[in-house]
């Protein structure tokens, strides 16, 4: 029988929340390091037992901590890189003289076919890789020459909030910044492009044609049509069908194109998920209603999930990173949100249910699905 691993960090720890295929009765294990702000944890699509969590402290700085067992145990990992072989630095080497600093981890992404790599993605916005599981990191410095000097820092700070990895070309990975746009290599990393030709911005960029300086909230991607990429930006729901050279809106009849998290359904391609708020000074949802909205024509026709969410009174948010799916038989769709709350539907959107209720503000949602 299969199982479900749901992967929670929150402002106040990081909580790991198991299941079977039922996803009915659930076990709440944390919070693990209690009082950090963890942004994000990860597992391994290769080895179902190693996860990397982001542990950040505005005092004690940034640390990435590897669990080898399933979350049982952690280590902190390149701490002998930091400027001065301390844990809790925000410095890592990049290769040069002088260390990189940075506020903190925004996203990881482990490597889809070599199990020992990993991709980190930080703010101020750069994007390192690990080969030896997050024991020493080098930065890909080809980002920042495409017009990194142009860069600016959206509400959140300038932070690579997203990687997608190709999992048929592993030369070829997407990243996202806030607030400087979407970017592709085709060539593990050495060089890349600005892929935000269609994009529309109007309030912050002046010059329509620009190729730098687009808010983009989140990317997603189904592993079966990896040329087909879903986003999710400042305004505006986007899609493009040819690898990001390309995109044209599909925001339809949502209540608001504003918002956060995307997620592709794990066994229907041009089923596609988002979380509208009711713009970018108010981040809770129009109308005080929890809403998830769904579109199986890849956007544009959308469609209000609501069966056991709060449909009034709800002022919460949730954030990019804060939505995910399994690969069971019968996907679930997860997400949480700033109010604590942690919900599955089992059954692709049309009933939800909370797993838990009273977490800390929940920044970011990964599955595990284990066999």
């Amino acid at each position: 029988m299969s199982k479900v691993r749901v992967l929670v960090g929150t402002r106040k720890g990081a909580f790991i929340l198991t299941s079977d295929e039922k996803r009915e009765e659930w076990e709440v294990n944390g919070p693990l390091f209690a009082g950090f702000e963890i942004f994000h944890l990860k597992g391994s699509p290769l080895n179902p037992d190693r996860i990397y969590a982001s542990q950040t402290s505005d005092w004690f700085g940034q640390l990435i901590q590897r669990s080898d067992d399933g979350g049982q145990t952690w280590e902190p990992v390149g701490n002998e890189f930091a400027y001065d072989g301390t844990p809790g630095t925000h410095q890592w080497y990049d290769g040069t003289q002088h260390p990189w600093e940075f506020r903190r981890v925004w996203h990881l992404e482990p490597s889809l076919t070599e199990p020992e790599t990993v991709y980190a993605g930080v703010e101020d916005a750069a994007l390192f890789r690990s080969d030896d599981g997050g024991q020493s990191w080098q930065e890909l410095p080809g980002l920042r020459e495409v017009k990194g000097q142009l860069w600016q820092p959206g509400a959140g700070g300038m932070c690579l909030h997203t990687i997608i990895l190709d999992p048929n070309d592993p030369r070829r990975i997407y990243i996202a910044i806030s607030a400087a746009g979407a970017f592709r290599t085709d060539d593990g990393g050495r060089s890349w492009l600005p892929i935000n030709r269609g994009l529309k911005s109007d309030y912050e960029l002046p010059d329509a044609e620009a190729d730098v300086g687009h808010c983009v909230h989140n990317i997603a991607m189904h592993p079966s049509r990896p040329d087909v990429l879903f986003m999710q930006k400042h305004w505006d729901v986007m899609r493009s069908d040819d690898a990001g050279d390309l995109w044209h809106e599909v925001s339809g009849n949502l209540p608001s194109d504003f918002g956060f998290p995307i997620a592709v359904h794990a066994h229907e391609p041009e089923t596609i998920y988002v979380v509208p708020i009711k713009s970018d000074s108010e981040h809770y949802p129009p109308e005080g209603k929890l809403r998830v909205y769904r579109s199986r024509t890849g956007g544009n026709e959308w469609e209000a999930l609501t069966n056991g969410l709060p449909q009034s009174d709800c002022y919460v948010n949730v954030l990019r990173d804060a939505m995910a799916v399994d690969t069971l038989d019968s996907c679930g769709i997860y997400f949480g949100t700033t109010g604590g709350q942690v919900y599955v539907s089992a059954d692709s959107g049309d009933n939800w249910r909370p797993i838990v209720r009273d977490l800390p503000a929940v920044l970011s949602v990964e599955v595990q699905t284990l066999s």
